[in-house]
């Protein structure tokens, strides 16, 4: 007897999502539908301009798209209010951005712990995990330093970090490697490969 598959960690249906230009509307994303299985790791390719970044904010449910529907973990984006929706992804999505979003204010470690923060877990940050995390991305001995002070592809890590420290259900990166030297880009792709394979299921 087989064994039952999983249900799709995420699942996309006819995603279109279309901006108005003045008069003209941008067809960003047409008709786009993909499942993709709990472990997975999917890499979406393609040219500058093609939509990519605009398919990373519909799944994540950063914007809502203009006809389909996206379903994180069997939760339909489109049956939530907002606040509904914000609560599933700080629950649910860890984020990557190609520009890594770190606050200049805080140190490497501030920026990690103000996302757990407010991902709004009761739990206590684990200190073992965050240890774990440090040593993979090798910013161990970086995490009292602002990102003004790291280099790129140590501020990428950082991010990935902050994505990593709540054990999302899934981790979205838009072009993780978008800023990054080649050295550094296949670092950080080792990296995320690894903690995919890592990661505590």
């Amino acid at each position: 007897m087989q064994p039952e598959s999983q249900p799709p960690i995420i699942l996309a249906e006819d995603l279109t999502k279309v901006y108005a230009a003045g008069k003209l509307q941008v067809i960003a994303v047409q008709d786009i539908s993909l499942a993709v299985q709990p472990g997975e790791f999917v890499a979406i390719v393609g040219p500058s301009g093609s939509g990519k970044s605009t398919l990373f904010y519909l799944l994540g449910g950063l914007t809502q798209a203009t006809k389909g529907r996206v379903i994180i973990d069997g939760i339909d984006f489109a049956s939530l209010d907002d606040s509904a929706r914000t609560r599933l992804r700080k629950h649910r999505i860890g984020f990557v951005f190609q520009k890594f979003n770190l606050l200049p204010t805080l140190s490497a470690m501030g920026n990690i712990e103000v996302a757990y923060s407010i991902s709004g877990r009761k739990e206590p940050l684990d200190r073992a995990y965050l240890d774990h995390l440090s040593e993979m991305l090798s910013i161990g001995g970086r995490l009292q330093h602002r990102p003004s002070e790291l280099s790129g592809g140590e501020q990428q890590r950082v991010a990935i970090a902050r994505a990593l420290i709540t054990r999302p259900a899934i981790v979205l990166a838009d072009e993780p490697t978008g800023n990054l030297d080649t050295k550094n880009s296949d670092a950080v792709l080792q990296m995320l490969l690894r903690s995919n394979r890592d990661r505590p299921r």
